[in-house]
């Protein structure tokens, strides 16, 4: 009976091990997308949001299909396009309106609010009831980021406030829907995201053509920094964030874009000599622990503080 026992502790602590793997590997892709801010901001040229979001997003796609030679059929090819644009390219666009209305440090704030929205969703299209422990985290993360990138005074624009709110509102949806669907037997995520960055990077096209019109006179220094939107913002991030989707709870998920903030403000400090306030500072732990706090749940947290009773004669 007590090596039946060994044998289960064994098994739950390997689920635990690989649990805490995969949400490592998926959190390096909202770390990645947390690269962008600074990336646009020194390297690309100004003025094409929405065509740097084409150019991150198609390109990527079209070599993810070049490499898995499998295109969607039946149900999967609407689907595809759907989540395609409540992933990647819709929240592109919205984010660009919302840019043009807001301070920066607002819109990342309303878009902090993601995992609150997945909670509701969770609730509704896959019956996964929320926690108290997994709400009151999702206040803390947004909390956390309204610390880290608020600041001096701010002006609200309400399509600026409403393209925001819808940015994280459609992320969501696609985030559960993603969840929700999975993907066609024998596909894997490599192939699913090449179809959504394709769809996504699609999207964008005749608002960037119709608003912005191409980029011009692009030097060495915009080259680069396309190309590492595209390889690390798009090519290796997005088949590691939705193979994660597929294997951890969908509400620890929304969590992790919360790192895109926090690895975007310490960029800012080691490239541009940026320095944190004491209240960002605060921000900054509180939006870390969110995340970590969101990816577990009270009844994980006390069994790894549990200290084992002696056995008897110990």
């Amino acid at each position: 009976m007590r090596t039946l026992s060994r044998g289960t502790h064994a098994g739950r602590a390997s689920l635990s091990g690989g649990t805490l793997g995969v949400t490592a590997l998926t959190a390096l892709a909202p770390a990645g997308w947390g690269t962008t801010y600074l990336v646009t901001t020194e390297f690309l040229p100004s003025g094409h949001p929405l065509g740097s979001g084409v150019i991150r997003a198609l390109p990527a796609g079209l070599i993810l299909l070049a490499l898995t030679r499998k295109l969607p059929c039946d149900e999967w090819l609407w689907r595809a396009l759907l989540l395609g644009a409540l992933n990647i390219g819709a929240p592109f666009a919205l984010l660009f309106v919302a840019a043009q209305h807001l301070p920066g440090g607002v819109a990342a704030t309303l878009f902090a609010v993601q995992p609150l929205l997945v909670v509701g969703l969770a609730l509704l299209l896959l019956g996964e009831k929320p926690t108290r422990w997994r709400l009151g985290w999702g206040v803390a993360g947004v909390v956390g980021v309204g610390l880290i990138v608020l600041r001096g005074r701010l002006s609200f624009g309400l399509p600026g406030v409403l393209a925001g709110l819808a940015a994280a509102g459609v992320m969501a949806g696609g985030i559960v829907l993603t969840k929700r669907w999975g993907r066609p037997e024998g596909v894997g995520a490599t192939t699913v995201a090449g179809w959504q960055l394709t769809a996504g990077g699609l999207v964008p096209v005749p608002f960037a053509l119709a608003f912005e019109g191409l980029p011009t006179g692009l030097d060495a220094r915009a080259i680069g920094g396309y190309a590492w939107l595209a390889g690390v913002g798009a090519l290796l991030s997005y088949p590691v964030w939705f193979h994660g989707i597929g294997k951890l709870p969908v509400v620890a998920v929304s969590f992790l874009p919360l790192l895109s903030p926090v690895i975007a403000t310490i960029l800012g400090g080691l490239c541009l000599g940026e320095t944190l306030t004491p209240w960002q500072g605060v921000g900054f732990v509180l939006a870390l622990t969110a995340v970590t706090a969101g990816q577990s749940t009270p009844s994980t947290v006390r069994n790894l503080v549990r200290v084992p009773a002696p056995r008897n004669g110990a």
